[in-house]
């Protein structure tokens, strides 16, 4: 199935049913799945969302609130429903998605949704609102399977019959205690060619995965990967159960971390929305514009130094951004590696040196292969063979610089407990631009002047 994009034709469509009944509108959407209409929802004015929430069932209506990009407010969306309405649509929805949109929303309007709808509902929902949304407690959802070790296979079938009847899907069931301490997990399979006789405690798995529920939300997905897991059981001090983190939530962590990586790599703080307004991108972008501008005059200055080598030797001024500009895309090259390598595991001190190494080796090996290139267009164009062997030196060194400190600065800012990603660039930056004016300037007059 391919993904859905919006285009000029569903848009034309959907508005043309927006100046309709609301039969045809509805006659319109059917056409939809759910997610394909949250997208459209980003090109729909408030009032058009609206209406189309309030004329959708309770069960289609809460998966598309729940698809809906944070950024496009969908807890906004549901405060502006009828209370009743409203309150369909949130019993709809599982419990960690409704936790979601609607920690979203002010004290007050949190407070006076949450009176609104099954008391059951809400106490589940008041508590994982306790949780950073950013853990274990922040993702999981509270809907799953538990049975008692000391059912038997009938009481055990019985109990997942009763338990699922309000449930989409579930992938393990829980084995607890009569304290609701987590004693294993078991499958519906097991339970079924089991003997009529067995106890669920026969049956269950005592080595499992588990997490307890401050367990930042990046740890939570790298042992889901690792142990490739549909769902893993959170649980409290005390080995209780409290609920499960299933692969669904955690596909969108993983694409948040990692748009929040790319945007600080790039120098852009993770508070800009993706379609945010242009307000919202200078105030992300210009401090960091700004840092950028300090090092670049240090940069500048070292060209200042070498004022009387740039008027007796102006042909270097010219192969100096080039070997700059290539020092800056081996940093990047060896950052984005190192960072990504860094998001995925903790790299021990082994790890760390042979990631540094690597990069030194890859560094030389493609500063001479470039060094070479340089030499040889300095030798055809201007025949000059120190002139060749100045840049082939100075090229090689600064991309073995890009390749040590687009290795070691990320490594370096993670141990002082800096994230990598969001000074790694800057100080890139500096490093190369500053070797890629120096080494070249240094060297000839050192070796032509």
């Amino acid at each position: 199935m391919q993904s859905f994009e919006i285009n000029k034709s569903d848009l034309l469509k959907i508005q043309a049913a927006l100046d309709g009944s609301d039969a045809e509108l509805k006659n319109v959407l059917q056409e939809y799945h759910s997610s394909e209409i949250a997208i459209l929802f980003e090109k729909l004015p408030v009032e058009a969302r609206e209406r189309i929430i309030n004329i959708l069932p309770a069960d289609l209506a809460s998966d598309v609130i729940s698809e809906m990009d944070e950024e496009h407010n969908p807890g906004e969306l549901l405060v502006g429903l009828h209370p009743e309405k409203r309150s369909e649509i949130i019993e709809e929805l599982d419990y960690d998605d409704a936790t979601d949109i609607i920690s979203q929303l002010t004290e007050e309007d949190q407070q006076e949704i949450l009176a609104d709808i099954d008391q059951e509902d809400a106490t589940s929902i008041r508590a994982l609102l306790n949780y950073d949304e950013e853990t274990a407690g922040g993702l999981m959802n509270t809907d799953l399977i538990k049975v008692n070790v000391n059912l038997n296979k009938k009481g055990a079938l019985d109990e997942v019959i009763r338990q699922s009847e309000e449930m989409e899907e579930f992938y393990t069931i829980y084995a607890v205690d009569n304290a609701d301490v987590l004693q294993g997990i078991v499958s519906v399979k097991d339970i079924i060619k089991a003997r009529s006789n067995s106890l669920v405690g026969e049956l269950m798995k005592t080595d499992y995965v588990y997490i307890k529920a401050d367990l930042d939300q990046e740890e939570v997905a790298k042992l889901i990967s690792q142990y490739n897991l549909t769902s893993i059981p959170v649980v409290d001090d005390n080995m209780r159960l409290l609920g499960r983190v299933t692969v669904d939530d955690i596909i969108d962590v993983m694409e948040e971390e990692n748009t929040e990586d790319i945007l600080k790599i790039a120098g852009v703080s993770e508070d800009e929305e993706l379609s945010g307004n242009w307000i919202e991108a200078v105030k992300s972008r210009l401090p960091w514009l700004i840092i950028n501008l300090a090092t670049a005059f240090l940069a500048a200055s070292i060209i200042r130094g070498f004022n009387g080598t740039l008027e007796k030797l102006t042909i270097i001024s010219a192969y100096m951004t080039i070997i700059a500009g290539m020092g800056g895309n081996t940093a990047t090259q060896a950052l984005a590696v190192t960072v990504r390598r860094i998001s995925l595991s903790d790299l021990s001190d082994k790890q760390a040196y042979n990631t540094v190494l690597k990069e030194f080796l890859v560094g030389l090996i493609n500063g001479a292969a470039n060094g070479i290139i340089v030499f040889l267009v300095a030798l055809f164009y201007d025949k000059n063979p120190m002139l060749g062997l100045v840049l082939f030196l100075a090229m090689t060194g600064n991309l073995i610089v890009a390749g040590l400190t687009g290795a070691g600065i990320p490594l370096i800012l993670k141990r002082v407990g800096i994230d990598p990603a969001v000074a790694s660039s800057i100080i890139i930056t500096t490093f190369t631009d500053c070797i890629g004016f120096f080494l070249p300037l240094w060297l000839a007059s050192k070796l032509l002047l």
